[in-house]
């Protein structure tokens, strides 16, 4: 089902497929907070060259990549400290035999358990999915056919396209169905159309082949219905919208009504689906690719139903793998984390289990998770630290020579209406109506899909709930979302080396100060400033700023797409463009919401360091981060966040602020003339 997917502050490397939630890669949970680890530094490479190595070269050497792991740097050493804490939590509602039958604890506790219950996974095998797979059997036609992905997708299967319900775009206000291009194995359309990716299409069909021969086919049967599936999928590549062009939202809006979009593709039968997605009001929606929609339309009529009935019987099984026996499991984990993202081992089935319980009930558990380990203090002093910066950020767009006054008013009457959530929601979901228990792993996961797309479509029709949250408390990260025009920080990300209410503002605001303005610059990035105030898609901007505002963007753009993380794999300036902006933006808005709290409470050296030194010191250990050469190829291509080293010494290299702090001058590899500098807000 088609998510909303808001504006985030990392790369989401934390997890993937069947490995989420990383280990430690030491004995040690220590990780810094008030002091600079100088053991960390490099001090061979100079700050003016490298300041990411400079600063984490040491800590690199010494901290590999544990084998279970896609990635290792300082999100995943505080991700580590979470789990451990969420696993006491889980452990104790698990062995809870006095839970009230329905509470919330009884429900984390069953879920927990039937996750952790191998013994009884191994017993029952693919059994659990005996009706789905019969239902899929059954279908005799295209109407059978769009009834049973309406099934599917309901049960959390992502199965041919994408769809929701969520804020209009242009209407704020009003919630809307939405259908999206989607139904692909593999992480992005070019894996299946580019040459470069030939030898990973060569892995996906023997991942497909093994998968159909876990349902019992023969050798020579599963190689055929694997070019099956990857024909349909091809077909669906082809018509599908690049990363890049995904990032232009003006071109995803294409409202419809319900009758316009039956005409449009008239092979599909929409009545059958949104009867059995239990809608019944659906008068417009929006179809925010085109031409994948009108291809599949193509396809409902050219693809035999055997062949649809082959393909969803893999995306049912592909779907639902990691919450089955081990042995399936394994080979679900030996593509979707060995092949594609260089993972060695599976990580333990407690940190698996965790982290599909988070997803399942995020709300249940983030209430424990916050009641026992966040506190009043660091939600003040972070509440503290957005005043500061969003006043700090009006200061900024008044100084803009590059911007008229009309605009400015405009922009700084968006940060006026700002919402901000911090910590945790004040309304948790009420999950009375999803039935948790012990019997199967794999049904309770299903279920909880259920009851999450319920959720989602029930909003069709009513108010917009500003209140609601897109992650979980405990989660290790940040958004800012556009439509709702909010910012958002759940209490995972308040801790170190992020952030500490006890060490100096110059650390603080060199981290979470600048995940703040990170996500506060995103509604003014080239995606986030095409929306007004009330979070509608209406152009704010005089074309005179809006001309001006892309020529300082572009300069971003090429500086960029002339990095190289890895062999000759050049990144996308496009496709990172909102993050880079986000970083430059935020790291600037910090820098000086610290000049302004410094003056009310000056900081003098520590450790032979300007608090200067230190704001842009806090900045790059955030970031430090190993990574599997699989992985950094995929998030080249696939991902809107830059790799760490570029995270730090890009907008660097941007910032006047920074060449003064650690004395940058010409002839410096960091050093860029002034003509080439970024310098929006």
């Amino acid at each position: 089902m088609y998510k909303k997917i808001p504006f985030t502050v990392l790369v989401a490397m934390i997890g993937i497929a069947a490995c989420n939630n990383p280990k430690k890669a030491t004995d040690s949970t220590a990780i810094d907070s008030a002091e600079i680890n100088k053991a960390n530094f490099d001090t061979t490479v100079k700050p003016q060259n490298d300041f990411y190595h400079y600063v984490n070269g040491n800590w690199l050497k010494n901290n590999p990549i544990p084998p279970s792991e896609v990635s290792w740097g300082s999100f995943n050493e505080v991700h580590d400290r979470n789990q451990n804490e969420l696993h006491q939590i889980l452990d104790s509602a698990a062995a809870d035999k006095n839970a009230k039958p329905g509470s919330d604890e009884q429900k984390i506790g069953d879920y927990f358990a039937s996750g952790m219950d191998s013994v009884k996974l191994n017993k029952d095998g693919m059994s659990p999915l005996k009706s789905e797979f019969a239902m899929i059997d059954n279908i005799k036609n295209t109407k059978d056919l769009i009834s049973v992905i309406a099934h599917e997708q309901m049960n959390g299967v992502d199965v041919m396209f994408s769809f929701g319900v969520g804020q209009d775009p242009k209407h704020s206000d009003q919630m809307i169905t939405q259908f999206y291009q989607g139904g692909l194995g593999l992480p992005d359309r070019d894996y299946y159309l580019s040459p470069a990716f030939e030898g990973m299409r060569a892995e996906y069909s023997s991942y497909l082949a093994n998968m159909f021969g876990l349902m019992g086919d023969k050798a020579d049967v599963a190689k055929k219905e694997a070019a099956t599936v990857i024909k349909i999928e091809t077909e669906l590549a082809k018509a599908s919208m690049t990363r890049v062009e995904m990032r232009n939202v003006e071109a995803q809006y294409n409202k419809k009504t319900l009758k316009e979009l039956i005409t449009f593709t008239p092979n599909i039968d929409w009545n059958a689906y949104l009867s059995a997605v239990n809608i019944n009001n659906a008068d417009n929606v929006i179809v925010a690719q085109l031409n994948f929609y009108s291809e599949l339309n193509n396809m409902f009529k050219s693809v035999p139903i055997n062949d649809w009935k082959t393909y969803l019987r893999f995306d049912l099984l592909n779907s639902e793998a990691a919450y089955l026996s081990d042995s399936i499991e394994a080979v679900h984990f030996n593509f979707y984390g060995s092949v594609l993202y260089g993972v060695k081992v599976m990580q333990s089935r407690w940190k698996r289990v965790l982290a599909s319980t988070d997803r399942a009930l995020g709300d249940a558990l983030g209430k424990l998770y916050v009641e026992k380990y966040f506190t009043a203090n660091a939600k003040k002093r972070v509440n503290e630290m957005i005043d500061n910066l969003i006043a700090t950020y009006k200061e900024r767009i008044n100084s803009r020579d590059w911007m008229t006054d009309s605009t400015k008013k405009k922009a700084i009457a968006k940060l006026n209406v700002l919402m901000r959530k911090v910590g945790y929601p004040d309304k948790w979901k009420d999950y009375s109506s999803l039935d948790i228990n012990r019997d199967s792993y794999v049904e309770n996961h299903m279920r909880a899909d259920v009851y999450a797309f319920k959720y989602d479509i029930n909003k069709l029709g009513k108010p917009v709930d500003r209140t609601e949250w897109d992650m979980t408390p405990p989660t290790i990260n940040a958004y800012y979302d556009p439509s709702m025009n909010e910012i958002v920080f759940p209490a995972g990300i308040m801790q170190p080396p992020f952030f500490d209410p006890n060490r100096d503002d110059a650390m603080n605001y060199g981290a979470m100060g600048a995940i703040i303005g990170h996500e506060i610059t995103h509604g003014f990035d080239d995606q986030g400033s095409q929306y007004d105030p009330q979070g509608n898609l209406h152009n704010w901007w005089t074309k005179e700023d809006s001309l001006k505002f892309k020529a300082k963007t572009n300069i971003l753009v090429k500086q960029f797409s002339s990095y190289i993380p890895i062999d000759t794999t050049h990144m996308s300036g496009e496709l990172t463009l909102g993050e880079n902006i986000a970083d430059l933006g935020g790291l600037t808005i910090s820098y000086h919401a610290l000049q302004r709290a410094l003056k009310e409470h000056p900081e003098g050296d520590v450790d032979g360091f300007t608090p200067n030194q230190r704001f842009f010191i806090s900045w790059a250990q955030g970031w430090r981060n190993n990574i599997r050469p699989q992985a950094l190829k995929q998030q080249i291509k696939t991902n809107p966040h830059s790799p760490s080293k570029f995270r730090v010494n890009g907008p660097l290299s941007n910032m006047t602020e920074f060449y003064k702090a650690f004395n940058v001058v010409q002839g410096d590899s960091l050093y860029r003339p002034k003509t080439d500098r970024a310098e929006i807000w």
